[in-house]
């Protein structure tokens, strides 16, 4: 992992609130050349480090209009956010898939439904299907599984499945109707147990196909094999921006049949509504 920009991405969770720019948090890392910066930045992450940032102050948005009465208003500025009511807005649904307030309403189970995958109109499809694998000393997983257009966790999904994963062994998944095209296989997770205790309360996983930045070529009316791997988070991965649905840990998992003999040969879960 790059020191400096690990260094930089705690400046900005820790600054997110400041006027900052890129060349502030190059400065503060002590590499002069912004283009080097940027450029080293974006291999060890996915992302520009103004993308980083902007999807910092989104997530923190999040946490405070999903657990506080705060005014919209005061949360913009609590954030940073330099432009105005409109364009904080309409940034947040883009990343979120909802309005700050359609958001407020998820949270507080007022009636309101995560968002789905977006289909594209015309596009061939094809899938992808694979195993999903948990890292050692976590408990049942339930997974959100999405192909993005970005390595970020952010709207929208072109096509996404819930899979549930037992502690002891692999399941399978399979993603339908993803369009033809190179997409980037990301996961988020809530698994019951963690720090090495399967025990010990629940926790946050995420994960994917490939390193950094690596993509899934899908063929339309073919199936692509792609096994995912969870792990505990980075410092330097992006936050997760999406509205997901609820991942609760389940109790008990049911084996697929034929997993373990044809890794990805079946759904581990139903694909979401509009996939």
């Amino acid at each position: 992992m790059d020191a400096a920009v690990e260094k930089a991405v705690e400046y900005m969770r820790a600054r997110f609130g400041d006027p900052l720019t890129v060349a502030d948090v190059a400065e503060t890392v002590r590499i002069g050349d912004a283009f080097a910066f940027s450029r080293a930045f974006r291999e060890e992450t996915g992302v520009s480090p103004g993308k980083f940032l902007a999807a910092v102050r989104i997530h923190e948005a999040k946490r405070l209009i999903g657990d506080s009465d705060t005014d919209l208003a005061d949360i913009r500025d609590a954030v940073g956010w330099g432009g105005g009511a409109e364009s904080f807005a309409d940034s947040f649904t883009d990343a979120v898939g909802l309005s700050p307030g359609r958001f407020r309403r998820l949270r507080r189970d007022a009636g309101e439904a995560p968002p789905g995958p977006r289909p594209q109109p015309g596009a061939e499809h094809g899938a992808v299907a694979g195993t999903i694998r948990l890292p050692p000393g976590h408990g049942n997983a339930r997974v959100y599984l999405g192909a993005f257009a970005t390595p970020v966790v952010r709207y929208p999904a072109v096509a996404a499945a819930l899979v549930d994963v037992p502690s002891d062994r692999p399941s399978c998944y399979r993603l339908r109707d993803v369009p033809e095209g190179n997409w980037h296989l990301l996961a988020v997770a809530v698994a019951a147990g963690g720090g090495g205790h399967p025990r010990a309360g629940r926790s946050t996983l995420v994960g994917g196909h490939g390193g950094t930045g690596a993509t899934v070529a899908v063929t339309a009316g073919t199936v692509t094999g792609a096994a995912v791997r969870l792990r505990p988070p980075h410092p330097t991965d992006p936050p997760v921006l999406l509205a997901l649905p609820e991942l609760r840990p389940p109790r008990t998992v049911v084996p697929q049949p034929g997993c373990a003999a044809a890794p990805g040969a079946q759904a581990g879960a139903p694909v979401l509504p509009g996939a």
